[in-house]
Parts: structure tokens; sequence; C-alpha cells
């Protein structure tokens, strides 16, 4: 989501090493950042920001303390934190008991948290995955969903980014989740230059419309609150009312302060959600259309096509036939829709 620009000088991502986290990764995040950098200076890109890179460990207290200073604190709040994965066994309980209010922590805060592969296992053990769907490795998929009963575990895809939860499946699905970073805060040909370079398959460009890029750093926690609520809930049933008392607010501030916050209406931010749902259940289930529809919220299906259509420029129909690489030249506007039942 892009409702309101940041161009902040620096984009904080951190990485967190823990015990036995498998360190090929932590470095190669490293470098496959200073190369997105190297990249976009090379392209002149200069209204993209910069990735700046820091190691976190969890201290005696259980916060999340940095290894070392980054000697520039002007804009130092994380905005991402990758959790690596693991050559070694699912962590032990107490090790993720020992991450798990920090991590809760800074989630509520407006970080985003990523994981590759075990380091799911640090997210859903926060019950942040509760009710939501997240990646899995094959070989990791039934220990998860009977750890978690709650959530719904994929091992189908090798990345799944759902605005302020990212989680990707395998060892090596750490290029595939930087590539994803850098294509969210840099841009699409930083990323397709990164990856050229790095000489790895390249993330695809999302339709217009299908990929969640939410912002989470505005500093209003009553917002704030609410855009977890509805990533968790896949904004299916929300309504104003529901909404503001989430919020704790009078849905007249409530709605001054949400459009202030995200650059959105509510509405709009609730149709960006259920489509970007829409469009990952039309490319990996063979649900039906009308069925899709029912899944993300709308009680009628000619109501769901036309946001659809009007979100990414082509009906749903021709997105499963398509695929997401397509780049129709009309990519349609958000705006509130008179036909959602929901919240109309």
């Amino acid at each position: 989501m892009r409702g309101k620009t940041d161009m902040a000088r620096f984009i904080e991502i951190g990485l967190l090493r823990y015990p036995d986290a498998q360190e090929a990764a932590i470095h190669g995040l490293h470098d496959l950042f200073d190369v997105a950098n190297r990249m976009a200076d090379g392209l002149g890109a200069a209204q993209a920001p910069r990735v700046r890179i820091s190691v976190w460990g969890v201290g005696a207290e259980e916060e999340l303390l940095p290894e070392a200073p980054s000697g520039d604190d002007s804009d130092a709040r994380l905005r991402v934190l990758i959790i690596p994965p693991s050559l070694h066994a699912v962590p032990h309980d107490a090790c993720l008991a020992r991450h798990r209010s920090a991590l809760c922590r800074l989630h509520q805060e407006g970080t985003v948290l990523a994981s590759v592969c075990i380091g799911v296992f640090f997210i859903a053990d926060c019950g942040l995955l509760d009710g939501r769907t997240a990646c899995a490795h094959r070989n990791h998929v039934q220990l998860l969903k009977a750890r978690y009963p709650h959530l719904r575990a994929e091992a189908q895809q090798v990345l799944l980014d759902d605005g302020d939860i990212v989680s990707s499946a395998g060892l090596m699905a750490w290029t595939s989740l930087g590539l994803s970073l850098v294509q969210r805060f840099m841009g699409n040909t930083v990323a397709a230059e990164t990856a050229n370079f790095l000489a790895v398959d390249p993330i695809p460009a999302a339709l217009p419309g299908t990929c969640l890029n939410p912002l989470l750093d505005h500093g209003d926690e009553a917002v704030l609150k609410v855009q977890h609520w509805l990533q968790a809930t896949g904004a299916r049933t929300a309504g104003l009312a529901a909404m503001a008392a989430c919020a704790s607010l009078e849905p007249r501030t409530f709605l001054r302060r949400f459009r202030l916050a995200t650059g959105l209406r509510p509405t709009e931010y609730c149709q960006q959600i259920r489509v970007c749902r829409a469009a990952r259940l039309l490319e990996f289930t063979r649900r039906t259309v009308d069925q899709i529809a029912w899944d993300v919220g709308y009680r009628d299906p000619g109501a769901f096509r036309k946001v659809f259509q009007r979100a990414t420029g082509i009906t749903p129909s021709a997105f499963r036939r398509q695929g997401v690489t397509s780049m129709p030249e009309d990519r349609g506007a958000w705006r509130s829709d008179p036909l959602d039942l929901e919240i109309g």
C-alpha cells in the first residue's frame, strides 16, 4: 500500500542472530542488501531509500539489542526484522520463549516481522499467526500445525507476503525474501538488477493492487492496532463501528486519524487486504471465483469482481489465466465501492 510517501534516508532492516541461526543466511542477506544499494546508486535512483543492515540479539532482560551501533541513529527504528533459518532442529521452547516478548513488542510498534524456513516458529510462538497463513518448509509443516493449530501452514509457496508479516520456506529462501523487501522499499527495477547481479531468479513484478505494503511506522498506536487486527482477520467482517471500537475511538475521530496515518480510508484499506488475499487464492488454489469472493468477505460475487477489476485492471478470471506478471496499462484506482456490503 502506498497511501502516502515515506522517503526516509534509510530503511533499517535487522537480522536476528539466535543460537544455531544459519550464518550463511545472515551474511548473504547483508551482501544482498549491499548489492541493492549499489544498484540503486548506479541507476541514479535518488528517490529510493537505501537499506541499512544491523544484527540483533536478545539480552539478559529479554530485550532486543544491536550487536554494534549503527553510527547514525537519525532513522534507526527497525522497519523489518528478519529471522533467519537454521541448519539444526526447530528451536527449543526455551529459546522461543526468550525471544517472545521482544518480537511481540516490535510488531506492536509497527516493525514488519519476516522469517526464513524455521524462523516462522519464532513468530508463531508469539501468537501473531493465529488465524493467518504462513509459509513453512515441507519438512516442518506438520510440526508447525501441531504446535500452533490456529494458523494455516502453506508448503506450496516459496514466499508469502502478508503486509506486516512475511514468511518464506526453505533454507535458501532468504534470497527470495531479500529481493521481495528490495522490491517493496526500493522498487521493481532495483530488485531486478540486484537479482541479475547475483544471478538468482528475480521476483516477478506484482500486478498493481495485489501486493501489500502497509504504512506501519506512522506512530499512531490506536490505528496500528486496527491495522494488525485487519491483517489477522483478513478484514472479512470489518465495519466502521468495529474498527473504531478496536481503536477505542469515536467513529469520526477514528476516520480522521486512520486516513492521516495510512493515507487511505478504512474502506479502501480493507478492500486492498481483501483483493491481495483473493489474488493469492486465485493463484494457488482451485476454488471458483464465487467461492473466493465469499472467502475474502464479499456476499455478492458481482461486487467482488468489480472491486478486483478496479484495483488490478483485469477480472479475477483473467488474473488466474494470465498470472501475476501481467501489467495492464489501465491499473484502476482504489476507491470506495458502494457494493461493498461489509464496510460500505
